[in-house]
């Protein structure tokens, strides 16, 4: 058993930089390619960016440039670094591990 924990996210204004954080338990995390996924109230989910197990990304066409995706499997944890946010931006960020399994969301919300 898996379990993805976020933390980081929060209240910002636009322009302005967030970082979130994924934790994941067990000993499966170096052998998966990760991923950030969003959800808007009202919306699908949707994907921002994935990451391999030896680091190679792919984002969403509306994060390049401004989110960047990182990885420190000694420390079991995948990064998003988020950038120039845009009020469309706000949703519920969610950590997942592309076996399966998926973190509870942290909301991100960016204020005009």
């Amino acid at each position: 058993q898996v379990q993805l924990v976020e933390s980081g996210g929060g209240l910002v204004q636009a322009g302005g930089s967030l970082s979130v954080s994924c934790a994941a338990s067990g000993r499966t995390f170096r052998s998966y390619a990760m991923g950030w996924f969003r959800q808007a109230p009202g919306k699908e989910r949707e994907l921002v960016a994935l990451i391999t197990p030896r680091g190679s990304t792919n984002y969403a066409d509306y994060a390049k440039g401004r989110f960047t995706i990182s990885r420190d499997n000694a420390k079991n944890t995948v990064y998003l670094q988020m950038n120039s946010l845009k009020p469309e931006d706000t949703a519920v960020y969610y950590c997942n591990q592309r076996n399966g399994y998926w973190g509870r969301g942290t909301q991100v919300t960016v204020s005009s």
